[in-house]
């Protein structure tokens, strides 16, 4: 499969790192994008920066010339991982400003796979009336809400209980916790 994971300026880094861990460049095709304001936050959430696999394929957001931009040529999914919430509306008003949002733009009007995965709190009026506008236009938005019945003991392994669920609606096997009322390995 072919997936763009696209990161913005949003808290919650670690969301997309642990995500990218677990995509493998050998079984999929995985692209990534940074918003403008992504490498800031990046910066100081990964002192030691993000870590992409061999294989990744970054690009730009200044330039539209990336396959994802057309919908002669969209990703099987894309994961905005985490979703700003400045992001979330403007893919939720149809501006398309950049290659992020072009490609996001895209994904809706192809009826294609756009997972959103907001981090913030509280919402507002308009982050709930923008998340109506997504839901209705065909989006999947999955708020970084972590579940704790599996008893994680690390910061990655709560991140994991929100990776596992993006894994799901990606389609992509995993192991990264059990299931509800499955044993534990």
């Amino acid at each position: 499969m072919r997936f763009l994971i696209a990161i913005t300026g949003a808290s919650g880094s670690l969301y997309a790192q642990r995500l990218l861990d677990n995509l493998d460049p050998a079984q999929h095709e995985v692209h990534v994008i940074f918003s403008a304001y992504a490498s800031a936050v990046l910066a100081e959430e990964l002192p030691e920066g993000l870590k992409l696999r061999p294989g990744v394929e970054l690009h730009s957001t200044r330039s539209m010339n990336l396959p994802f931009a057309s919908g002669s040529n969209p990703p099987d999914a894309m994961v905005i991982i985490p979703c700003s919430m400045g992001t979330m509306g403007r893919i939720a008003h149809g501006l398309s400003s950049d290659a992020l949002l072009r490609c996001a733009d895209v994904m809706l009007k192809e009826r294609r796979k756009l997972i959103l995965v907001p981090r913030e709190t509280p919402l507002s009026l308009i982050h709930l009336r923008n998340f109506e506008l997504l839901l209705l236009a065909g989006a999947t938005l999955l708020p970084a809400n972590p579940s704790f019945y599996s008893r994680p003991q690390s910061v990655e392994a709560v991140v994991d209980t929100v990776v596992s669920r993006v894994l799901d609606h990606m389609e992509v096997s995993h192991r990264l916790v059990s299931r509800w009322q499955e044993e534990p390995e």
